[in-house]
């Protein structure tokens, strides 16, 4: 029943992972044009071209905002990296008490007794 969960999670933020990569990429260059003209503003020092920078950054900003249903995109990502990291899990403690001689060794016990 928990795998059944865990895909349909995964197949849910999946299609919104895959449907939102385009505004993911869009805000990711936004922002690092964003960064650029910032770092140029700062390093300007004629007025004219503090102001000429200043309204490019406020027009990637608005590019950046525009962007915002990417953060959606983001949080699939993540939510798919936790089904993943679930669904192995899972697999990973079965085997480790299958591997355990103790934990046979009290099944077997148990067995014995009620016999």
């Amino acid at each position: 029943m928990k795998k059944i969960g865990l895909l349909l999670a995964g197949g849910m933020a999946a299609i919104i992972f895959l449907s939102t990569i385009g505004p993911m990429i869009g805000l990711l260059v936004s922002l690092v044009l964003l960064y650029l003209i910032y770092k140029q503003f700062l390093k300007a020092e004629s007025t004219g071209g503090k102001v000429a920078l200043g309204i490019i950054g406020f027009i990637l900003l608005m590019a950046s905002v525009s962007n915002a249903p990417a953060i959606i995109g983001v949080v699939a990502a993540y939510v798919l990296y936790l089904v993943y990291k679930n669904w192995n899990r899972s697999k990973r403690i079965v085997a480790k008490e299958d591997s355990d001689p103790f934990v046979n060794f009290e099944k077997q016990w148990n067995e014995l007794k009620n016999y």
